[in-house]
Protein backbone atom coordinates (compact mmCIF):
# COMPACT_ATOMS: atom_id res chain seq x y z
CA UNK A 1 0.00 0.00 0.00
CA UNK A 2 1.58 3.26 -0.92
CA UNK A 3 2.45 5.96 1.53
CA UNK A 4 -0.11 8.84 1.91
CA UNK A 5 1.11 11.95 2.13
CA UNK A 6 0.40 14.48 4.43
CA UNK A 7 -0.75 18.14 3.14
CA UNK A 8 -0.51 19.19 7.10
CA UNK A 9 2.32 18.60 9.19
CA UNK A 10 0.18 17.41 12.44
CA UNK A 11 2.95 19.43 14.97
CA UNK A 12 2.64 22.95 12.97
CA UNK A 13 -1.09 22.31 12.92
CA UNK A 14 -1.10 21.85 16.89
CA UNK A 15 1.17 24.43 17.32
CA UNK A 16 -0.75 26.98 15.07
CA UNK A 17 -3.91 25.89 16.81
CA UNK A 18 -2.12 26.83 20.18
CA UNK A 19 -0.96 30.48 18.94
CA UNK A 20 -4.54 31.24 17.75
CA UNK A 21 -6.05 29.86 21.10
CA UNK A 22 -3.55 31.58 23.29
CA UNK A 23 -3.97 34.73 21.17
CA UNK A 24 -7.64 34.23 22.10
CA UNK A 25 -7.14 33.57 25.90
CA UNK A 26 -5.14 36.93 25.65
CA UNK A 27 -8.04 38.77 24.55
CA UNK A 28 -9.80 37.59 27.18
CA UNK A 29 -7.35 38.07 29.74
CA UNK A 30 -7.22 41.77 28.86
CA UNK A 31 -10.92 41.90 28.94
CA UNK A 32 -11.05 40.74 32.40
CA UNK A 33 -8.39 43.07 33.94
CA UNK A 34 -10.57 45.67 32.23
CA UNK A 35 -13.72 44.68 33.98
CA UNK A 36 -11.95 44.22 37.15
CA UNK A 37 -10.23 47.61 37.34
CA UNK A 38 -13.52 49.54 36.67
CA UNK A 39 -14.32 49.51 40.05
CA UNK A 40 -17.86 48.76 39.99
CA UNK A 41 -18.76 45.45 41.72
CA UNK A 42 -20.50 43.44 39.38
CA UNK A 43 -17.84 44.46 36.59
CA UNK A 44 -15.19 42.98 39.18
CA UNK A 45 -17.45 39.68 39.73
CA UNK A 46 -17.45 38.90 36.29
CA UNK A 47 -13.44 40.37 35.21
CA UNK A 48 -12.98 37.60 37.98
CA UNK A 49 -14.95 34.69 36.65
CA UNK A 50 -13.54 35.91 32.91
CA UNK A 51 -10.28 35.90 34.22
CA UNK A 52 -10.53 32.22 35.04
CA UNK A 53 -11.07 31.50 31.68
CA UNK A 54 -7.78 32.19 30.30
CA UNK A 55 -5.51 30.87 33.32
CA UNK A 56 -6.97 27.79 32.60
CA UNK A 57 -7.19 27.24 29.01
CA UNK A 58 -3.32 28.00 29.16
CA UNK A 59 -3.06 25.33 31.23
CA UNK A 60 -4.81 22.77 29.44
CA UNK A 61 -3.02 24.11 26.17
CA UNK A 62 0.72 23.51 27.76
CA UNK A 63 -0.27 20.18 29.36
CA UNK A 64 -1.32 19.16 25.89
CA UNK A 65 1.57 20.02 23.67
CA UNK A 66 3.83 18.67 26.31
CA UNK A 67 2.19 15.61 26.35
CA UNK A 68 2.22 15.70 22.15
CA UNK A 69 5.98 16.67 22.88
CA UNK A 70 6.75 13.46 25.22
CA UNK A 71 4.71 10.99 22.93
CA UNK A 72 6.95 12.13 19.56
CA UNK A 73 9.87 11.76 21.69
CA UNK A 74 8.71 8.14 22.66
CA UNK A 75 7.83 7.11 19.41
CA UNK A 76 11.66 8.62 18.05
CA UNK A 77 13.01 6.61 20.43
CA UNK A 78 11.01 3.19 19.43
CA UNK A 79 11.51 4.26 15.85
CA UNK A 80 15.53 4.45 16.36
CA UNK A 81 15.64 1.14 18.45
CA UNK A 82 13.69 -0.29 15.15
CA UNK A 83 10.64 -1.06 17.56
CA UNK A 84 7.66 1.03 16.51
CA UNK A 85 4.61 -1.09 16.48
CA UNK A 86 4.11 -1.55 12.76
CA UNK A 87 0.21 -1.35 11.99
CA UNK A 88 0.70 -1.72 8.22
CA UNK A 89 -0.53 -5.35 7.98
CA UNK A 90 -3.89 -4.62 9.24
CA UNK A 91 -6.93 -4.04 7.26
CA UNK A 92 -8.34 -0.83 6.22
CA UNK A 93 -12.05 0.46 5.66
CA UNK A 94 -12.10 2.69 2.46
CA UNK A 95 -12.18 5.67 4.96
CA UNK A 96 -8.54 4.89 5.81
CA UNK A 97 -9.25 3.24 9.87
CA UNK A 98 -8.55 -0.03 10.61
CA UNK A 99 -11.55 -2.51 10.56
CA UNK A 100 -12.83 -3.07 13.79
CA UNK A 101 -12.22 -7.11 14.01
CA UNK A 102 -8.72 -5.97 13.34
CA UNK A 103 -8.31 -3.58 15.77
CA UNK A 104 -9.49 -5.65 18.20
CA UNK A 105 -7.31 -8.48 17.89
CA UNK A 106 -4.42 -6.27 17.76
CA UNK A 107 -5.46 -4.63 21.02
CA UNK A 108 -5.55 -8.21 22.72
CA UNK A 109 -2.15 -8.95 21.18
CA UNK A 110 -1.04 -5.91 22.91
CA UNK A 111 -2.53 -6.35 26.05
CA UNK A 112 -1.34 -10.09 26.64
CA UNK A 113 2.34 -8.81 25.58
CA UNK A 114 2.03 -5.95 28.54
CA UNK A 115 0.69 -8.51 30.75
CA UNK A 116 3.85 -10.07 30.40
CA UNK A 117 6.12 -6.86 31.20
CA UNK A 118 3.78 -4.54 32.85
CA UNK A 119 6.86 -2.11 33.70
CA UNK A 120 7.85 -1.86 29.70
CA UNK A 121 6.93 1.61 28.30
CA UNK A 122 7.25 0.48 24.55
CA UNK A 123 4.42 -2.16 25.80
CA UNK A 124 2.29 0.56 27.01
CA UNK A 125 3.37 2.79 24.02
CA UNK A 126 1.71 -0.07 21.94
CA UNK A 127 -1.11 -0.13 23.68
CA UNK A 128 -1.97 3.05 23.63
CA UNK A 129 -2.12 2.74 19.99
CA UNK A 130 -3.97 -0.29 19.85
CA UNK A 131 -6.42 1.59 22.30
CA UNK A 132 -6.60 4.36 19.89
CA UNK A 133 -7.27 2.01 16.89
CA UNK A 134 -10.00 0.26 18.41
CA UNK A 135 -11.63 3.69 19.23
CA UNK A 136 -10.99 4.25 23.11
CA UNK A 137 -8.92 7.53 22.73
CA UNK A 138 -9.52 8.02 26.76
CA UNK A 139 -7.76 5.10 27.70
CA UNK A 140 -5.03 5.26 25.03
CA UNK A 141 -4.04 8.87 25.91
CA UNK A 142 -4.19 7.19 29.79
CA UNK A 143 -1.64 4.38 28.53
CA UNK A 144 0.35 6.99 26.50
CA UNK A 145 0.80 8.83 30.05
CA UNK A 146 1.65 5.83 31.82
CA UNK A 147 4.04 5.24 29.03
CA UNK A 148 5.62 8.71 29.05
CA UNK A 149 5.75 8.27 33.05
CA UNK A 150 7.96 4.98 32.79
CA UNK A 151 9.77 5.88 30.04
CA UNK A 152 10.91 8.82 32.28
CA UNK A 153 12.18 6.09 35.04
CA UNK A 154 13.87 4.45 32.39
CA UNK A 155 17.58 4.01 33.32
CA UNK A 156 18.75 3.44 29.40
CA UNK A 157 17.19 6.97 28.28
Amino acid sequence: MAEQRRLVNPRTSAFVVAIVLLGYLVLMGDRAITMIVSGQPVFIALGLAILVLPILGAVLVVDQLRFGVATERLARRLHDEDALPDVSHLPRRPSGRVERDAADAWFDEKQAELEAAPQDWRRWFALAQAYDLAGDRNRGRKAMRHAIELAREDPAR
